[in-house]
């Protein structure tokens, strides 16, 4: 193989593996159209996309902050977000909260189950909705005993922060899945 291919080979693995580190002494700014953009080591990123890597356990820790392109190569990690300034952690939890729309349900209103699927009827801190799960799928993850996520066929995803706080009538419903 040709010296040059294994050098942009070998350059290329070195960036993928390479963990960079954001710090309060890089810029995160807002663009007009609502977007986040950051400056890091110099270099602007434009339409940065911002990622939990433990979305459920630690949310406020380790947040990764990809390119905007087909590949969303990692620019860097925030290790902690208390580190930096409140504004910034303002235009960060504003990038996160589009990508984690997850309703809490608060209640549940009925669930049929129809040749494999089940549909949902819920009440949530967002509203009513109707949702469709796949029941051979495992569409419920058990994040403790009492916190749950749904996850329907669209891949929109649902939380029950304490199923004690359902009534029993509710729970008879949901044991199906639990």
């Amino acid at each position: 193989m040709d010296s040059k291919v294994i050098d942009f080979f070998e350059k290329e693995a070195e960036e993928m593996t390479a963990m960079n580190i954001i710090t309060e002494n890089d810029i995160f700014e807002r663009t007009e159209g609502g977007f986040l953009n950051l400056t890091y080591n110099g270099k602007l990123y434009e339409r940065v996309k911002v990622v939990r890597l433990f979305p459920f356990t630690d949310p406020d820790s380790y947040i990764s902050i990809r390119e905007n392109d087909e590949r969303a190569k990692e620019i860097g990690i925030i290790e902690n977000l208390t580190s930096f300034s409140d504004e910034t952690v303002k235009l960060i939890n504003e990038q996160l909260a589009l990508n984690y729309y997850i309703p809490v349900i608060e209640k549940i209103n009925s669930i049929k189950d129809e040749s494999g699927n089940a549909y949902f009827n819920v009440t949530t801190d967002k509203g009513d909705h109707e949702f469709v799960i796949n029941m051979s799928s495992n569409p419920v993850t058990k994040l403790t005993d009492t916190r749950l996520i749904i996850t329907d066929l669209e891949e929109n995803r649902f939380e029950i922060r304490d199923i004690r706080k359902l009534s029993q009538k509710e729970l008879r419903k949901l044991d199906l899945f639990l």
